[in-house]
């Protein structure tokens, strides 16, 4: 059964203040429209609503199955030299049976690194031949845990599975987020990850909570990628329409490229960031993940909202070439 963390409750906040967003993410794009058909002056544009995006892969889909590692507390006890025996006591206790998934991560690296350090130290040549081969084999079964144990605490945290909720709204694109916070969290991320076997760099749990709380505040990636099938429907909308209804006689107003050169920078960060922590990885993410990735995140595939988004952008601007510009007053 999945424990919930204190996120579950926290996640119900953002998601009511966002309650009105959807109304608010068509606004802008209800003004374009309404520019258009009055240039054009032939009725108003047809429009549908875009479709949500899928549902993130189920907990036991995105996850690697870990075997736990089980040995007696006198075995434990005889590893005493290599520190690990204050840290195997409290991953044992109450809490430590229901710590986050970040907190586990914490622990399975910072017990890699001592093991590690003892095992390269004068320790082994003092310990019996039973308990140095038993230090060894520890050394290796925890070493190579160690990226799927790294996979596992993002992709089982509420923070990665709130992010691609499908309870959300698009943005608007007059006034999209400052997403640097939310960036430097997948940074941090990243790091852990990229130096999960380094000796010399040290992870900071209060850092590392305090990116996860950033992630936490909103369901940024659904809001990007509905935001991108947004533009794109209403993009193709008004496409339709000045293909259907042209006339040389009249002109158009600007076009709303500064918004969406804005969405298309913040879509691209984003989205770049999300990809890199799914691929950067020293294990082959599960069949689930990469389906979701490549229908949903990729930047590459014709039919993932970032490549709709952008065919939409082109269609676009053909179809207002075919049209004059109205000169400036």
């Amino acid at each position: 059964m999945k424990h919930y963390s204190r996120a579950a409750v926290q996640w119900l906040l953002p998601l009511t203040l966002l309650g009105c967003g959807g109304h608010q993410a068509e606004e802008p794009w209800e003004a374009y429209h309404q520019q258009l058909a009055d240039a054009l002056d032939n009725g108003p544009i047809a429009s549908s609503s875009p479709p949500n995006i899928a549902a993130f892969p189920e907990q036991g889909a995105r996850l690697f199955k870990i075997d736990e590692t089980r040995d007696s507390l006198l075995n434990v006890y005889a590893l005493r030299e290599c520190k690990i025996t204050s840290l195997v006591a409290a991953r044992n206790n109450q809490l430590g049976k229901v710590a986050p998934p970040s907190q586990q991560w914490l622990y399975e690296r910072t017990l890699w690194q001592r093991l590690t350090l003892c095992w390269t130290s004068d320790v082994p040549d003092e310990l019996s031949a039973e308990n140095r081969e038993r230090l060894q084999r520890l050394t290796a079964t925890k070493t190579a845990q160690l990226p799927y144990v790294s996979w596992n605490a993002i992709f089982d945290s509420d923070e990665w599975e709130g992010s691609f909720a499908r309870a959300s709204h698009s943005l608007n694109i007059d006034a999209l987020p400052n997403i640097e916070p939310q960036l430097e969290a997948l940074r941090y991320l990243q790091r852990m990850v990229d130096h999960q076997f380094s000796l010399a760099w040290h992870q900071d749990s209060a850092t590392l909570e305090q990116h996860l709380d950033t992630l936490r505040a909103r369901p940024l990636t659904a809001e990007i990628l509905r935001t991108l099938m947004l533009a794109t429907q209403r993009l193709n909308d008004a496409s339709d329409y000045l293909n259907q209804h042209s006339s040389g006689e009249t002109c158009l107003p600007d076009g709303n490229q500064q918004r969406l050169e804005a969405l298309s920078e913040t879509a691209e960060r984003w989205l770049t960031a999300v990809n890199r922590l799914i691929t950067q990885q020293p294990v082959t993410p599960p069949e689930p993940i990469q389906a979701y990735r490549s229908r949903w995140l990729s930047l590459d595939a014709s039919d993932a909202p970032w490549q709709q988004f952008r065919s939409a952008r082109t269609a676009h601007e053909r179809a207002r070439s075919r049209i004059s510009h109205c000169a400036s007053n």
